[in-house]
């Protein structure tokens, strides 16, 4: 079996437990993707499944892309591949839903994070900022001293500074699944998920599950 899916972020809401507990989660369409590529050991050095999320239109794609997805009969936007279990199981063109999931499932959700363009170390790193007083009339969010004048006598690689924030991609691991909705093709995970609503994420079985 797959390991996961593609989606995409609907957005949040909350829903009550049997107990009554309410619970923040984040409605994800995944699916209904189809399988575009089966990757084998002796033709690509490895096993996994490449499948294709978002209907689209020929002319949104290059005529090397309408190739490589002829054998699927259809055409998507986005691919991505997954590792699976057995990749017997599956060949190209089968549909795969959210089927793949069961409640109290734990995954993980991996997206693309809001981009906020250059930001100060204030915001981008949470650094507390310069003194308001003795004399200070300037430096209320500055990064302050970024290394020694002699020894070393550079600024080391790494250092956190002020720049380009966001538009990353950022892994959500063990977010509990509290509901399936297999005929509107949507689940709903505990917890928030990385991007903006409309983002492409995708949901695969967690790789860090305590037990």
């Amino acid at each position: 079996m797959i390991s996961g899916l593609l989606g995409r972020k609907v957005g949040m809401t909350q829903i009550f437990r049997k107990n009554g507990e309410v619970v923040p989660v984040t409605v994800i369409e995944a699916g209904p993707c189809i399988v575009t590529q089966i990757r084998t050991k002796e033709r690509d050095g490895y096993e996994s499944v490449q499948i294709g999320f978002g209907a689209t239109v020929a002319r949104k794609l290059t005529k090397p892309q309408q190739g490589h997805l002829a054998g699927a009969k259809t055409l998507v936007r986005h691919l991505r591949e997954f590792w699976a279990d057995d990749i017997a199981d599956h060949t190209i063109g089968d549909t795969l839903d959210v089927s793949l999931f069961a409640v109290g499932q734990l995954v993980d959700v991996v997206g693309t994070s809001k981009g906020r363009g250059f930001a100060g170390v204030v915001k981008r790193h949470h650094f507390a900022g310069g003194p308001k007083t003795h004399g200070q009339s300037d430096r209320h969010r500055s990064a302050g001293s970024i290394g020694s004048g002699t020894t070393p006598g550079r600024v080391w690689k790494g250092m956190r500074m002020a720049g380009r924030m966001g538009n990353q991609r950022v892994t959500i691991q063990n977010l509990e699944i509290v509901e399936v909705l297999p005929d509107q093709n949507l689940i709903l995970v505990h917890g928030s998920v990385p991007g903006a609503r409309n983002g492409l994420v995708r949901v695969q079985r967690a790789v860090k599950t305590t037990k």
